[in-house]
């Protein structure tokens, strides 16, 4: 399990962490009727994962391999995509390049007149669209799937998952469910922040976990490091 969780956590984190995804929450929350756009946009992204879940949950059991010594070349072949997305994004925010995580720029527009129904479809068309969330999904399942766990231990450790991927979101809605002027308040200064920090947070992060990811991968496919 703990091998299960170095491989998931630092899934979770990159996904949280993503500034411009956590930008929109920001602003749905400061819009009329914030709280529940905010929820709908989530609820949306989370009805997403949970799909993806029933069905690559199934395909990916059966193309692990069942021998825990043996290479497993599926969870491999993900884990080395998703170290390869991270290099290619940080080398990217270097260059200055567009934000390949933004949604659409006709999205950021409708968002203070947005309803619930089409926040709801925003935030399960940004994680249905978006290659790189298909790929840290699939590799959170694929991870699962390889743990060899049953089906309702697994279930709950993704549902864990999602939930710690979706963190930084729900701490945002619930600081506002609890305090609303000073939940309010305090989401200016994140989204302030995160206008100034984007750049070197995605950076430091995409680094960092790509290296991680570049090891798990290499060791997935069998080659000891440090040996």
């Amino acid at each position: 399990m703990t091998e299960l969780w170095s491989i998931l956590l630092p899934l979770a984190v990159v996904t949280a962490v993503l500034p411009v995804q956590l930008a929109v929450t920001i602003l749905l929350l400061r819009s009329p009727g914030g709280r529940a756009k905010a929820a709908a946009w989530i609820g949306g992204m989370t009805l997403i994962r949970l799909a993806q879940f029933a069905v690559f949950g199934v395909v990916l059991d059966r193309a692990v391999t069942d021998d825990p010594a043996a290479p497993s070349l599926v969870e491999g072949a993900l884990l080395l995509m998703v170290s390869v997305l991270l290099f290619v994004s940080a080398a990217r925010k270097l260059a200055s390049s567009p934000d390949e995580d933004a949604p659409p720029p006709r999205w950021m527009t409708m968002l203070d007149g947005a309803t619930t129904g089409r926040a709801s479809l925003m935030g399960a068309g940004l994680v249905a669209l978006s290659p790189k969330l298909w790929a840290f999904t699939l590799s959170a399942i694929g991870a699962i799937e390889d743990a060899g766990l049953a089906p309702g231990p697994a279930t709950a450790t993704f549902i864990a998952w999602v939930v710690l991927a979706e963190s930084t979101h729900l701490l945002a809605l619930l600081a506002v469910v609890i305090a609303p002027e000073r939940g309010a308040a305090a989401m200016a200064g994140v989204g302030a922040w995160l206008e100034r920090a984007a750049r070197p947070l995605m950076v430091g992060i995409s680094l960092v976990f790509g290296f991680w990811f570049l090891a798990k991968a290499l060791g997935a496919f069998g080659f000891a490091l440090g040996s």
